[in-house]
């Protein structure tokens, strides 16, 4: 009787819903060790873009053996000359370059450790084994260097998941505070906007914080302001329409999105060329890659090479909107139907 009475009230308190949300956050607690783990517990360089500047026949020499590199590192090309090599850095269309002195035995090796500290440091510790071999020294000039203040180059990557965090959290609370689908499309506008706003404030707030109050990124505060408020509007519009879709189960969805898959793939702890291929696939079309990507542009790389990452995060938006207002639609246009009179 006891041991009856005890299991009914096990299942009083943990109903079968309770059961598939615990289950749901189990699975996401495993995805998120998988992929934190999974994508940066080895770093490795694969394909970084370098550029080789020498006289032609020193250049093709030098291609062929980065080329040999064990594990293939380097993706190596020729670059007419060293003012070549730093304008397609800063436009970060490469990450590095050797610049052969055919005079001489000491070349120079541009990086920018504004676009990841432990990228340029690999890059130094490679050429320079690769250099000794030829019985060759080599000096390293950072063309894009991380600020003093910006340990290891990782300002940028916190700031973005800061924002991010913030997006899908008051998306989340929107939904927990009355219902996680809106039940009209004017429900959904209103809630739409709310992450607007919340948008233009967070993202002024983390510009000022990184740039005038701790010194930590160089840069525009109005360019870092916008990329701020577009990124976590982004994640709260997209939040919203999968909590639209899947109701409180959508709260996960996004956490997977963003969180497990976003994270580890944006290229903050290790950028992008030395993560593994999964990761180094997906980083750029999630909104931390993208968000990353832009800050450290605008903070090292005078704001070059944007487009593509804010296309991205504009289609996150985009996409949040359409399916947020869409999913709106339908439930009111449900709930308004009369139900049909039953015929006795």
């Amino acid at each position: 009787m006891t041991q009856n009475s005890f299991l009914a009230e096990v299942k009083d308190a943990v109903t079968p819903r309770a059961t598939l949300l615990v289950l749901g956050v189990v699975a996401l607690q495993l995805l998120f060790i998988a992929s934190y783990v999974g994508a940066l517990h080895n770093p490795k360089p694969k394909d970084v873009p370098f550029g080789v500047v020498a006289p032609r026949v020193a250049a093709e020499q030098a291609v062929a053996r980065l080329e040999k590199l064990p594990g293939s590192p380097l993706d190596p090309r020729v670059v007419a000359d060293e003012a070549t090599a730093r304008k397609q850095i800063m436009n970060r269309d490469i990450d590095g370059a050797l610049v052969v002195d055919v005079t001489g035995t000491r070349d120079t090796l541009l990086v920018a450790s504004g676009g990841g500290t432990v990228l340029a440091t690999t890059l130094e510790k490679y050429l320079t084994a690769l250099e000794a071999a030829q019985k060759r020294t080599v000096r390293t000039v950072d063309v894009a260097p991380a600020s003093a203040t910006d340990f290891d180059g990782l300002s940028a990557f916190y700031l973005v998941v800061g924002w991010c965090v913030g997006g899908y959290l008051c998306a989340s609370i929107l939904a927990i505070s009355h219902g996680s689908r809106p039940a009209t499309t004017r429900r959904g506008v209103i809630r739409l906007a709310v992450m607007a706003l919340v948008g233009i404030v967070g993202g002024l707030g983390g510009a000022v914080i990184v740039g005038p109050i701790l010194n930590a990124l160089p840069g525009s505060v109005a360019a870092l302001w916008g990329l701020g408020a577009l990124v976590i509007f982004s994640v709260g519009a997209l939040t919203l329409a999968l909590e639209a879709v899947f109701g409180v189960v959508g709260i996960g969805v996004a956490i997977l999105i963003v969180v497990i898959a976003g994270n580890p793939s944006a290229g903050g702890a290790f950028p992008l060329p030395m993560l593994p291929p999964f990761w180094r696939a997906i980083g750029p079309a999630l909104p931390p890659g993208a968000g990353t990507w832009v800050a450290r542009s605008i903070a090292y790389f005078k704001g070059n090479d944007t487009t593509a990452a804010l296309l991205v995060l504009s289609a996150w938006a985009a996409a949040g909107i359409v399916v947020t207002l869409l999913m709106a639609g339908l439930r009111g246009k449900n709930e308004s139907e009369p139900v049909p009179a039953q015929v006795p």
